[in-house]
């Protein structure tokens, strides 16, 4: 299973973390925002590369690298930090007007493994897939960007804000 690929230094993935049961929690700012600060954190102080992006409603795409470390264990810390504070934000936001509904479909995927006391947020697996030749990592480029488009979200991929595609992307990324 992938959750079990590890990643090499200095490597190149494409890489998908997906919220379990493909639930739509990213459709508020506040939410997204805050994934994307964090991945600026990673950025900035974890040594993340970052060449390409798609934040949807229910995952995040990434073409990524992280020089001379693992990939794998910042994912990890990553999915950590972010469930605990995406769910605690739910759990606070006042006009929440599904709180009780994406809480308890969250202690359900929670009941199904033994690991997760009470929420369940990210799917475990990540999906690793290494870049190994320039068609390749464009091919998965012009996939994350087309994302939005293919959801029938904008007609363009630059007009999706939450994207590397868009000029005016709040996660500013590497140059391939």
């Amino acid at each position: 299973m992938s959750e079990f690929r590890r990643t090499s230094p200095d490597e190149t993935y494409f890489i998908t973390l997906t919220v379990t049961g493909w639930i739509d929690v990213f459709t508020r700012a506040v939410y997204k925002d805050f994934l994307i600060e964090n991945l600026a954190y990673c950025q900035k102080k974890e040594h993340l590369d970052i060449f390409a992006y798609v934040l949807m409603s229910n995952h995040l795409h990434l073409v990524a690298r992280r020089p001379e470390k693992d990939l794998t264990e910042l994912l990890g810390r990553f999915k950590s930090y972010t469930a605990k504070k995406v769910l605690a934000a739910i759990e606070a936001h006042p006009q929440e007007s599904r709180k009780e509904w994406l809480l308890h479909q969250f202690q359900f995927y929670a009941r199904q493994k033994e690991q997760y006391s009470q929420y369940h947020f990210w799917q475990t697996t990540h999906h690793p897939v290494l870049l190994h030749t320039p068609a390749l990592l464009q091919q998965k480029v012009d996939y994350i960007h087309q994302n939005p488009v293919k959801a029938s979200i904008v007609t363009e991929p630059e007009y999706y804000v939450y994207s590397s595609a868009c000029p005016d992307s709040p996660l500013k990324v590497a140059d391939l």
